[in-house]
């Protein structure tokens, strides 16, 4: 794995790091940044997504507070009844290291505060 200069040496930054990696695999040539988003640049989506977000919730103890997988992920499958709820939310927003980051260290998920970073 190539961490981008300045990258977060500590244990949290380590143990959100090895779950990424476990649950995604982390391209070893790629400089990963805070910056990096987990759905645009690493392809995380659908199923992967929702365990990623499962096993966040669960390691940290991050409260979902206003979390909305549309914003950031594409449904699993298709269903019509998602896809009348997704209406209006295709354009997705990156959701970043550097965000996850964020919620883990302070074990809540605001999108407002975690996209102005």
């Amino acid at each position: 794995m190539n961490l981008a200069p300045n990258f977060p040496d500590d244990h949290t930054m380590h143990l959100l790091m090895q779950l990424l990696h476990e649950e995604l695999g982390l391209p070893e040539r790629k400089i990963i940044r805070l910056s990096t988003s987990i759905n645009f640049d690493l392809g995380c989506d659908g199923a992967d997504a929702r365990n990623l977000m499962e096993e966040l919730e669960e390691q940290f103890a991050i409260d979902f507070i206003d979390y909305d997988a549309y914003r950031y992920f594409q449904p699993e499958g298709f269903d019509v009844f998602l896809k009348r709820r997704a209406k209006g939310r295709g354009d997705k927003v990156p959701l970043t290291i550097g965000m996850l980051y964020k919620a883990v260290k302070s074990q809540r998920w605001e999108t407002l505060q975690l996209e102005n970073q």
